[in-house]
């Protein structure tokens, strides 16, 4: 394994090549020497302890990921197209909702999501200026930054240790006379008790919005996470649960909503013509709207100050063979998990993590906290598992209020940051992701062990 991805072999039914090349028999030769590229530079790979890079995240490619890439880029499809639709269609299936909206990332998606909550359609229950999010102070950024972006204050509650995630009873206490919507992300693939958290949201009439951007294939109650919110998100950065390089997505069951979401992340613009198209609506120019002309072209009218936050085909090609080993990248997730979890039990100084009562984690990562009482400290232990080339990560932010950025930023906090401070001192997460073999895994239990051992 070299560099920051790593691909994997898996097998290929031959019906799927012919398919491919008889709709462009063209394309047939180049296609297979991808093939072949591909099946050679995974040949003879092995790893080598403590010389072999064991990543904490990665992209995990196979021959067809590659094909179906160079099969887009071949038929120049560099903007948003069929393969884009396909995707938003699959994906919405998968998580049992109405529609879903691809961006350019995780990021932007939840920024679409909060923004278009914002926006008239929603009458008195929209957002505005001044309002209260509900949301965890360790996280990521970008689960907390639509919320000051849009001029509201986030309402920064604790976590516990060991799920990572808030509970219930802290989010209901959070809410307050201003408090008008919910916003938490599932912690490295670990479902927050989102039902509870859903049903919270219903007895105060407050907007929910899921980022499920770690933690695509987790399932709580039997339910996909990204199925319960008012909107969700998903992320399809290379370290995430499936790839498409840089993208995200937006889902929802709220068709209205839906509409405001695409017009948002398509400029703003008031008309729904797929790329190419011009005339969806059948009256291109017969529409009156604002102060402008009757009869200005619709596919030039903006009803509302949007983004450019579209993905492309490319992104979207890649995405769809992503899409389809998903339930394999879940498994082998949860395999090395459960094989790290197995092999650090009893370790000295350290927290193990547990997965949130009844939920079925896609891990995204295994995360890692340093006793209180232990005879060493997490920068030790990191610098000792970096010199094996074993990579670490913090837990992203950590205390975001502690973080340079917030210093400025108005918020509120809800009882205590004490475990959130916690994570921010002792805390990190090292890698369970599918392209890790058994035999990392059991390297960086071992590595783990030895450690902890030699410390006395």
């Amino acid at each position: 394994m070299s560099g920051a991805e790593h691909t994997q072999e898996t097998e290929h039914p031959e019906p799927a090549q012919q398919t491919q090349q008889a709709e462009h028999p063209e394309h047939g030769p180049i296609l297979e020497l991808v093939r072949k590229l591909h099946r050679d530079q995974e040949a003879g790979r092995r790893f080598v302890p403590g010389e072999t890079p064991i990543l904490p995240s990665g992209a995990v490619f196979d021959e067809d990921d590659r094909v179906s890439l160079v099969e887009a880029a071949l038929n120049m499809r560099i903007a948003a197209g069929p393969a884009a639709q396909q995707f938003e269609r699959e994906f919405a299936t998968l998580l049992g909702r109405r529609k879903a909206h691809l961006t350019n990332s995780g990021s932007s998606a939840n920024l679409l999501a909060l923004t278009a909550l914002t926006q008239r359609e929603l009458g008195k229950r929209r957002l505005r200026p001044g309002d209260e999010v509900i949301t965890v102070a360790a996280g990521f950024p970008t689960t907390v930054n639509p919320i000051v972006q849009n001029g509201m204050i986030p309402v920064m509650i604790d976590v516990s240790l060991r799920t990572y995630n808030t509970t219930a009873e802290r989010v209901a206490e959070a809410v307050g006379p201003r408090t008008k919507a919910i916003m938490i992300a599932h912690a490295l693939g670990n479902p927050f008790p989102v039902a509870e958290v859903r049903e919270i949201a219903d007895e105060h009439g407050l907007h929910f919005i899921e980022d499920n951007c770690d933690a695509v294939g987790s399932s709580y109650r039997g339910r996909p996470t990204g199925s319960f919110g008012d909107v969700a998100t998903a992320s399809f950065y290379p370290a995430h649960h499936l790839t498409m390089g840089e993208g995200g997505c937006v889902v929802t069951d709220r068709v209205a909503l839906a509409k405001v979401i695409e017009s948002l992340r398509d400029w703003g613009r008031d008309c729904w013509c797929p790329p190419a198209a011009s005339d969806t609506c059948h009256k291109r120019f017969g529409h009156q709207l604002g102060r402008l002309p009757k009869g200005y072209d619709h596919k030039y009218t903006f009803s509302r100050v949007g983004y450019n936050l579209k993905t492309t085909d490319l992104q979207a090609a890649l995405g769809l063979t992503q899409l389809a080993k998903l339930p394999e990248f879940g498994a082998a997730r949860r395999r090395n998990w459960q094989r790290l979890r197995e092999g650090l039990e009893g370790v000295r100084g350290l927290h193990l993590p547990e997965a949130t009562p009844g939920s079925d984690p896609s891990w995204f990562g295994f995360v890692l906290t340093v006793t209180d009482d232990a005879p060493f400290d997490r920068a030790e232990l990191i610098s000792f598992l970096e010199s094996r080339k074993i990579g670490t990560r913090m837990l992203f932010s950590g205390n975001l209020a502690r973080q340079p950025a917030y210093q400025d930023v108005e918020f509120r906090v809800v009882g205590d940051l004490r475990n959130s401070d916690i994570i921010t001192e002792r805390t990190f997460w090292i890698g369970v992701y599918p392209g890790l073999t058994s035999e990392m895994i059991d390297y960086v239990a071992a590595s783990i062990r030895e450690f902890s051992a030699g410390r006395r």
